[in-house]
């Protein structure tokens, strides 16, 4: 890894992505400590006390908890993507343009930013309209919610730029290297709060021994998944062009288990905190929020199977939307292969439908145990200081994974263009 890393700078242009990249996330980092006017510090760090909040405030890089412009971070943008994504099954029109190639896909886009904005300004409303109830806001007012929604809209479109920056002009995907490098900045707090209870007695050190154990088993198996998949031999037959003999190689269709990467995470985690958006809109003493604090508190049964449950949902929905069956056997029977023991055409389509979803089956219901482990880890080891979840967790080694493949491929083809020339 660091030797791709050290090739990479050496390399002109991708030295270029690479600090492009870098100067972006910086940014995002440094909004983050930018607050919003009119917010009052001591009675906002009251009223974000809890698990999901401190959730939310790993994902944002620390910017939920200072209030600052980007204390949404990017989930109204994630749950944009969604809405539009699902609508594109549902809407005709919607349909036919993913289907018109790039220039479709940029007409989905721009209404994906839209919808961003129109969300966040929602979202932003609800969250001014509560903390202004809960005399968080020094002057509560319509002026004040207006000032504060405005501030957090222009955050999370501002978020949305460096991430789509980031993604055309630099390395990897910038909406994921963004909550990337939100969690990765709380990590020091977090070790810091762990020293603490140890030399306070709170925590012994077998405990955290046993606790770094975890993680790195944990760490393993989620490299293994990633890397993981199921190879299907294809045979290619033997053809005449012209004077020539082509063909006749046996190759393989590689099918990984969690071809959907961290994508379900992502979307599962978006759509958790939305009832709490919602609750934002309402009376603290509202029976809707006595029913989130009571029944779908962060670590709750109800909680953690409805959050394995979408996980599992948008697995197999991501995949169907990345990979197509039918379009992969028409190109493998167009260029004379087939599957042994298989009919070209649909019938190849079909089995590859079935393999895939078994894979599918098998990376989601992982996603989703890796994900719900944060209670049995702090039950199990007593270290609660280090936000230790599942999910970040996934989405760090899974980020960083996809990364510096982006980089090695960049490397490779490089290395085939000095070839050639």
């Amino acid at each position: 890894m660091l030797g791709s890393l050290q090739q990479a700078f050496k390399v002109g242009d991708l030295r270029q992505k690479l600090l492009f990249t870098l100067f972006m996330l910086l940014v995002f980092r440094i909004g983050a400590h930018v607050p919003v006017p009119g917010i009052n510090p001591e009675a906002l760090t009251e009223l974000l006390k809890g698990q999901l909040f401190g959730f939310f405030d790993i994902i944002s890089g620390g910017a939920f908890k200072r209030f600052s412009i980007f204390a949404m971070s990017i989930t109204p943008y994630i749950n944009a993507s969604i809405i539009m994504q699902l609508l594109t099954v549902v809407v005709p029109r919607l349909e036919e343009l993913q289907k018109e190639g790039e220039e479709g896909r940029k007409v989905i886009a721009q209404y994906t930013r839209y919808g961003t904005v129109v969300l966040a300004f929602i979202q932003a409303m609800g969250m001014s309209a509560a903390l202004g109830k809960s005399g968080a806001i020094v002057h509560p007012g319509i002026g004040s919610y207006l000032i504060i929604a405005v501030s957090l809209t222009a955050g999370t479109a501002l978020l949305m730029w460096i991430g789509e920056m980031i993604t055309e002009k630099g390395i990897g995907n910038g909406i994921s290297l963004i909550i990337f490098a939100g969690i990765v900045s709380r990590l020091p707090s977090q070790i810091s709060g762990v020293g603490q209870e140890l030399s306070g007695g709170i925590i012994g050190a077998f405990n955290i021994f046993l606790f770094i154990v975890i993680a790195l088993g944990i760490i393993v198996a989620i490299i293994a998944v990633n890397e993981g998949q199921r190879r299907l031999p294809v045979q290619y037959a033997k053809r005449v062009v012209g004077r020539k003999l082509y063909g006749g190689q046996s190759t393989f269709l590689p099918l990984k288990v969690n071809a959907a990467g961290v994508i379900p995470i992502i979307f599962a985690m978006s759509l958790m905190m939305f009832p709490a958006t919602i609750g934002s809109w309402m009376s603290p003493n509202s029976g809707f929020n006595q029913f989130l604090n009571n029944y779908f508190n962060f670590g709750s049964v109800l909680y953690n199977l409805m959050y394995a449950a979408l996980i599992v949902f948008f697995t197999y929905f991501y995949v169907a939307i990345i990979f197509n069956p039918m379009d992969v056997a028409d190109n493998i029977k167009k260029y004379g292969g087939f599957v042994p023991g298989i009919r070209p055409g649909r019938p190849t389509a079909e089995y590859i439908d079935k393999v895939l979803s078994r894979l599918t089956l098998a990376g989601g219901v992982f996603l989703a145990l890796i994900a719900v482990l944060p209670n049995f880890v702090i039950g199990l080891t007593g270290v609660t200081s280090i936000w230790f979840g599942g999910t970040s967790l996934l989405i760090v080694v899974g980020v960083a994974l996809d990364t510096m493949k982006q980089i090695e491929s960049h490397l490779l083809l490089r290395s085939y263009e000095g070839f050639v020339k």
